[in-house]
């Protein structure tokens, strides 16, 4: 029978199992898409491990995971022109892609799957994509622009730190060391978080001027970025809220849509742009994913697998 992951009460991803679904089909303009990989995201830990998040988007148990996918077309329902069976697609459909089988929207957020993006990569995307895209555009980098991304080498990090630096800006990301040498080699200029972080930062500087942030990890950022000088409508956070955002911006996902990620979708498939995949997992394992998420230092994405 066809599987999801599900969880029936909040608190920790032990809570998480696999159980058996019916086969779903497809009303009018809706397809059902066959998932061959998925994306873990940091939301889907927020959602099993807090009720009032979880609530947040709708959520309440029993409930599956998963925000992104990537498959083949099995079946379309009356009406859909876009797609046709067979075809390879990815995009996104919250808390419903770590299954065998989902009903998407024709008109929603799914796209043709490039042809040399892997069904990893394309499954990991949609979540992380949109909003790299969003960020870098909401502080309009150019040549003359020095940013520093932090979390530079997760998901969100690593494309809007290589976005940045096609835009021409000097990028400086903090990582993890041991993926220092990774980010060096994108072209970002990579420095250790935590207790410091305006001295390594002013040093990787080296007498220039920090003039953006993009935040993916908290509030510490956002105060390296005011204390070297960076205005408060040039720092935009994805990871700090309310007071704690401290006046930045708080641009994500949702301002960008199928455009930006298709247009995203093929700089990787033409090999300018890089989504590292950190470790892929059968769904029967998905426990052990979500371990690895919580971990921390991931480098890229941890995709789930259906066969």
């Amino acid at each position: 029978m066809p599987r999801c992951v599900q969880f029936d009460e909040f608190g920790s991803r032990d809570a998480l199992r696999i159980v058996d679904t019916e086969r779903p089909w497809p009303g009018p303009g809706e397809l059902v898409v066959r998932v061959m990989a998925a994306g873990l995201n940091a939301i889907d830990v927020k959602a099993y491990r807090d009720a009032d998040v979880a609530s947040r988007f709708g959520v309440t148990v029993p409930s599956c995971l998963g925000q992104d996918f990537a498959g083949f077309v099995e079946e379309v329902g009356e009406g859909v022109t876009r797609f046709t069976v067979g075809e390879a697609v990815f995009g996104s459909a919250p808390f419903r892609t770590f299954a065998d089988f989902i009903v998407v929207q024709e008109d929603g957020a799914v796209l043709h799957k490039p042809d040399p993006l892997t069904f990893e990569v394309a499954g990991a995307l949609a979540t992380v994509g949109r909003t790299a895209v969003a960020t870098t555009a909401s502080i309009g980098l150019t040549e003359d622009d020095t940013v520093l991304v932090s979390a530079a080498a997760g998901g969100v990090g690593v494309l809007a730190a290589q976005l940045a630096v096609r835009a021409g800006a000097t990028v400086i990301g903090t990582a993890a060391s041991e993926n220092h040498a990774y980010l060096d080699g994108l072209g970002i200029v990579p420095v250790a978080y935590g207790d410091g972080l305006a001295d390594r930062v002013l040093a990787a500087l080296d007498g220039g001027a920090l003039t953006a942030v993009l935040d993916n990890h908290g509030r510490e950022t956002i105060e390296v970025g005011i204390a070297l000088g960076v205005p408060v409508e040039r720092i935009n956070t994805i990871a700090a809220f309310g007071p704690d955002a401290l006046g930045a911006r708080t641009v994500g996902g949702s301002a960008a849509g199928n455009e930006e990620l298709a247009w995203l979708a093929g700089l990787l498939a033409e090999d300018e742009c890089i989504l590292p995949i950190d470790s892929i997992f059968p769904i029967e394992r998905v426990i052990e994913a979500f371990a690895r998420l919580e971990a921390g230092h991931v480098r890229g994405k941890i995709v789930l697998v259906t066969d």
